[in-house]
């Protein structure tokens, strides 16, 4: 029986260093189960680093990362991601000549069945795979309200688009825990209004707990449950919306006096 006061993402005095670079300093951080948790900084912050170290781009230097109590400080990222784990990047990873149905059955590449000789020879249990994966990739793009853009080159969409795409491909893999880096970098406000109620969506019928990055305070303000400050590698505040948004260090580092009152 899973003991519902563990967290589901729990980081222990996690540190990464880059060189001389401290880029994350003894980070303390935990996500509980349907949770949406915000990381808010300036650029350098180590913001970015602390979704690479939860998705193993980089293993940390020190410290300790689990995932619903298991370890998983060392783990490669793709195991992280076969564990529950999905996330998108600051920078939009598409792949160059794919169609958007056809990089969000990328995220499928690692469940064939099969090995490469069934692949060359397209036996019948190859047809049927990939049948079944475009059935779920297709599921998806109506998800995230783009399966009539499904031919489309996902490159040369406009930029809300390729968001939603992104998350598609992330959402496709099932995951119980969300990485979004920066969603919202880039849209216009009726884009980040939409991005919001997605978001929002995606975690109620989805049951996903999420930590979220943005620069965007409206995006933080109106989705997170806790929230994280980080300047240079080091927390220096963590409470709800309403703590930071009145505390001083924070809005006058941060915020600014324009963001005080974020509507919820």
């Amino acid at each position: 029986m899973t003991d519902q006061s563990v967290p589901i993402v729990g980081l222990k005095g996690v540190t990464k260093n880059f060189g001389g670079l401290c880029a994350v300093n003894d980070f303390d951080g935990h996500l509980n189960k349907g949770e949406i948790v915000g990381i808010i900084g300036p650029n350098g912050a180590g913001k970015t680093t602390i979704l690479n170290l939860i998705s193993g781009v980089y293993p940390p230097s020190s410290g300790t990362i689990k995932f619903k109590d298991n370890d998983i400080t060392n783990l490669p990222s793709h195991r992280i991601n076969q564990l529950g784990i999905s996330r998108t990047f600051q920078n939009i990873r598409l792949f160059h000549d794919l169609t958007v149905e056809q990089t969000v059955m990328t995220a499928y590449s690692g469940s064939a069945p099969y090995g490469p000789v069934a692949a060359f020879l397209s036996l019948p249990k190859v047809t049927r795979h990939e049948r079944e994966i475009r059935e779920k990739s297709r599921y998806w793009l109506r998800e995230l309200d783009i399966a009539d853009l499904a031919e489309s080159n996902a490159q040369t969409l406009p930029y809300g688009v390729q968001r939603r795409v992104e998350i598609a491909r992330a959402m496709a893999t099932k995951p119980q825990v969300l990485l979004l880096d920066e969603p919202g970098a880039g849209m216009n406000q009726s884009e980040v209004i939409d991005l919001v109620s997605l978001i929002r969506r995606l975690h109620q019928n989805y049951d996903l707990s999420i930590i979220l990055i943005d620069h965007r305070m409206d995006i933080i303000m109106n989705l997170c449950d806790l929230i994280y400050v980080q300047n240079f590698g080091i927390n220096i505040a963590k409470g709800t919306p309403s703590e930071i948004q009145t505390n001083p260090l924070v809005i006058n580092a941060y915020l600014g006096e324009d963001n005080r009152h974020a509507q919820n």
